[in-house]
């Protein structure tokens, strides 16, 4: 029997005034998994109203009030470990492994922002005249729209809400239409069994067709002060430029085109299990994925030989099995976009060394390409799915060239035995995130996560999420009579 949501607005489940509801349907089985109601504007405009109305009370909490509801929370979550990777497995085909991997990391999440709400904020300057204290102090801003994908539902879901509610905002959350659940109301549920008050954190799920009328009635109205989003450029292009218009800070964490660039004096074993987990962890399906494995000429053999081999052998299936690496995408379109991208790849002269062939519904087959031309769609394209591209340099300069050569700048890996060596290439790649020595995928609540050029800009994590959800104000405090002209 599947499960069937309303809205939460104010603390309380909520109808959507048209009384329309939406299907999701589990990619694996094509089964329905879950019926929520579909907002439109009005939904909006109401939980807007919420989010407004409590937060001066919520904003006044007292801190370890504050911190004592995120540090339950992160309890609760992990306590809830096997109903999150049953949800995430209905409405994503989420494999075992990734289910658990986002509990465990959303539950830090929320532990970071506890420590956030206590962590000093602000500074004290030095003032030009005699006799005055002045001082930067950050404050929060009132209403924050947040809009989370589905590929890692229960992480970004904890990491949209987190920062702006720890730096004391109330929130208005709009989750995937793939994930209402495990990228919104399971998140929402366990805040509440925490002790969130009220009103302080509202969902609202929507029908796919009225996506954009309702992301736009979030952003327009004028009591939201700021937005983040995590998905795909071309719909971040879309929400920032919303955002702009009405003069509100937006935070995007957007789509990668990222490498790990494999040096002469890297491990090759070493190279080919990082490889294989940057490209198929999730069925690449996270933003961070490595699409493109550059390789110095001198190992490339060798490597893709070993890759091929290991690839060929990667479990494939369904989430039911725990043994599962390759499982289903978020829907067999998804499956038929990846499949399109290697047929035209193939078509114009690449090589399939492991995979290929056509989809069985959502399940794409993992695979891995060389000698892909330029003029191959895959060459620009996000691949967000199974396939790993194997190309191969001479030099540092060329491989360096040739990983900065996309719109994109989100995540990187570099191989190599030598950090020196590492690390001078890895100044030199554009993007907000590099690893050395190790592959392009990785996530900690305490750092600076975000992308460069079309992967977005702003950054979650850290006092730096805390940052960009709160208003840096100068006072000054004069603690004698100042003297005025005349």
């Amino acid at each position: 029997m599947s499960v069937i949501r309303e809205l939460l607005i104010g603390g309380k489940e909520t109808p959507a005034r048209s009384g329309r509801t939406v299907d999701v349907v589990n990619p694996h089985t094509g089964n329905r998994f879950v019926t929520v109601a579909a907002a439109a504007a009005a939904d909006v405009t109401a939980a807007v109203d919420a989010a407004a109305a409590e937060f001066e009370t919520w904003s006044a909490l007292g801190p370890f009030e504050r911190r004592a509801i995120f540090l339950t929370a992160a309890d609760l979550l992990e306590q809830r470990i096997e109903e999150a990777a049953d949800t995430m497995a209905g409405e994503v085909a989420a494999a075992r492994g990734w289910a658990y991997f986002n509990v465990g990391l959303a539950a830090n999440v929320f532990r970071e922002a506890a420590a956030a709400i206590t962590a000093p904020r602000g500074e004290v300057l030095t003032a030009a005249q005699p006799g005055v204290l002045g001082l930067a102090v950050r404050e929060p801003i009132g209403v924050v729209a947040a809009i989370a994908p589905w590929n890692a539902p229960l992480i970004l879901s904890a990491r949209a809400v987190a920062a702006p509610l720890a730096a004391g905002n109330t929130v208005v959350l709009k989750p995937s239409e793939a994930a209402p659940l495990s990228s919104g109301l399971f998140v929402a549920d366990v805040l509440r069994e925490a002790g969130l008050p009220a009103g302080v954190l509202n969902v609202v799920t929507n029908d796919p067709a009225d996506g954009p009328a309702v992301v736009a009635a979030l952003i327009a109205d004028e009591r939201v002060r700021a937005v983040n989003f995590t998905g795909s450029t071309e719909v971040g292009r879309i929400v920032g430029t919303l955002a702009a218009q009405h003069l509100k800070p937006a935070v995007l964490e957007l789509g990668g085109k990222n490498s790990v660039l494999v040096l002469a004096d890297a491990d090759v074993g070493y190279a080919v299990r990082a490889a294989v987990f940057a490209t198929f962890a999730n069925s690449g399906q996270i933003c961070m994925s490595a699409d493109r494995i550059l390789v110095h000429e001198s190992l490339a053999a060798q490597f893709t030989a070993e890759l091929a081999a290991v690839v060929s052998n990667l479990p494939t299936g369904g989430p039911e099995d725990p043994a599962t690496v390759v499982g289903p995408l978020v829907n067999t379109a998804a499956a038929q976009r990846v499949s399109a991208l290697v047929a035209d790849a193939v078509g114009k002269g690449a090589t399939v060394v492991a995979g290929g062939g056509e989809p069985t519904g959502a399940l794409h087959p993992a695979t891995v390409l060389t000698n892909v031309p330029a003029t191959a769609e895959i060459f620009r394209a996000e691949i967000f799915g199974p396939v790993s591209v194997v190309e191969t340099f001479a030099t540092d300069e060329e491989a360096i060239a040739m990983a900065n050569d996309t719109e994109n700048g989100l995540s990187a890996g570099v191989i190599t035995e030598n950090g020196t060596h590492g690390l001078k290439v890895a100044r030199r790649l554009r993007t907000g995130i590099v690893h050395i020595n190790d592959q392009s995928v990785g996530d900690e609540p305490q750092a600076p996560f975000g992308g460069f050029k079309g992967s977005g800009y702003g950054r979650f994590g850290g006092r730096w999420g805390i940052e960009a959800f709160s208003n840096t104000r100068w006072v000054t405090l004069a603690t004698e009579q100042a003297r005025f002209p005349g």
